[in-house]
């Protein structure tokens, strides 16, 4: 399977998208993925065809897209509509096949409401833009992110409708909702136009578990028996290499009754399968510098620390993911 690398792992380098279309070529990928670019043009119609044509140049294949899209209020949502109109034109203008885009940032970010209310929101919020994004021949992809369980994306790509919406599939994100990264690619990766590759510890917690984000390779998760399934449900996408690290590990207080109202229709066979991660996982013990300070400014000191640390767990995931997960064409030669 072809191997890129997602930019936002790199965030702290503030590179153009030129320099960041370059170090996917110096590092012999078949793939970028432009996620929250950092170019002082990213927004320019007259910049997207200029990266186009380098990514052409370089024989990277790119794909894109935005951010969260599910709106707070009904005021909020003909701008969400529009949002998603610019990312699908932006991203038809770069050359890639789909467009980004997520419900939420995080379970907690929901507005106010149940699931199911959300999902009907979205599915009207999407549908608004279907014809522009068929016409386009391109598929909008909801990323797996921390907010639904698998069995809810599932739940609303039945109701939206797979013609026109895909599946970003992040193996990050799933732990951040008591789900084991093998339930969410087995239930999800049929639906998957773009694979992301994230590794995590878990481990028991007075309060119940802690999550941490880690280097591919250096966490619990068993990426062959992951891959081993993404070969065979969705065979054709490209994945990437998507080490987010420098944040502290997250505890889910699921002991506290509280923590369960976010979660009314949680499975128990779900639950017990992500539990077993925490079994074998124990806190991260290697050098790692902390970029997100709860909230405060990164001090200017660190910057340089947080860029080495970024690179270094990069090239550590892509080393993992062509010599231990024999992903990747071109770097073979």
């Amino acid at each position: 399977m072809r191997l890129g690398f997602n930019t936002y792992c790199l965030r702290s380098m503030g590179w153009d998208d030129a320099t960041a279309l370059q170090y996917g070529a110096d590092h012999e990928l078949d793939a970028i993925f432009l996620q929250d670019s950092k170019d002082p043009r990213a927004m320019d119609p007259a910049h997207w065809p200029q990266v186009r044509a380098r990514a052409a140049d370089l024989g990277l294949h790119l794909e894109t897209g935005g951010g969260a899209v599910l709106p707070r209020t009904a005021n909020e949502f003909s701008s969400k509509i529009e949002t998603l109109r610019t990312n699908i034109t932006r991203a038809k203008a770069l050359g890639s096949p789909l467009v980004r885009c997520l419900i939420a940032s995080n379970r907690a970010s929901l507005p106010p409401g149940p699931i199911e209310k959300h999902i009907e929101t979205m599915v009207r919020l999407l549908n608004a833009v279907r014809s522009q994004v068929l016409d386009a021949e391109m598929k909008l992809a909801v990323e797996v992110h921390k907010d639904l369980q698998a069995w809810e994306f599932k739940v609303f790509l039945d109701e939206v409708g797979t013609d026109f919406v895909g599946i970003y599939l992040d193996t990050g994100n799933p732990v951040f909702v008591l789900e084991h990264p093998l339930t969410t690619v087995e239930t999800l990766a049929p639906y998957a136009v773009t694979l992301h590759l994230r590794d995590s510890v878990v481990y028991k917690h007075p309060r119940g578990v802690a999550v941490h984000w880690v280097p591919l390779g250096e966490g619990v998760v068993d990426f062959h028996e992951i891959m081993a399934r993404a070969r065979e449900l969705c065979p054709d996408v490209y994945v990437y290499a998507k080490p987010i690290t420098g944040r502290p590990a997250e505890v889910l207080p699921y002991l506290e009754r509280d923590f369960w109202k976010s979660y009314p229709m949680a499975r128990a066979a779900d639950f017990a399968r992500f539990l077993t991660l925490a079994e074998k996982g124990v806190p991260y013990d290697k050098p790692i510098v902390n970029e997100d300070l709860r909230g405060r400014k990164l001090p200017d000191h660190l910057l340089p620390a947080i860029q080495v640390q970024q690179r270094d767990h990069m090239e550590r995931s892509l080393k993992y993911a062509k010599e231990i997960l024999d992903l990747g064409v071109r770097w073979r030669g």
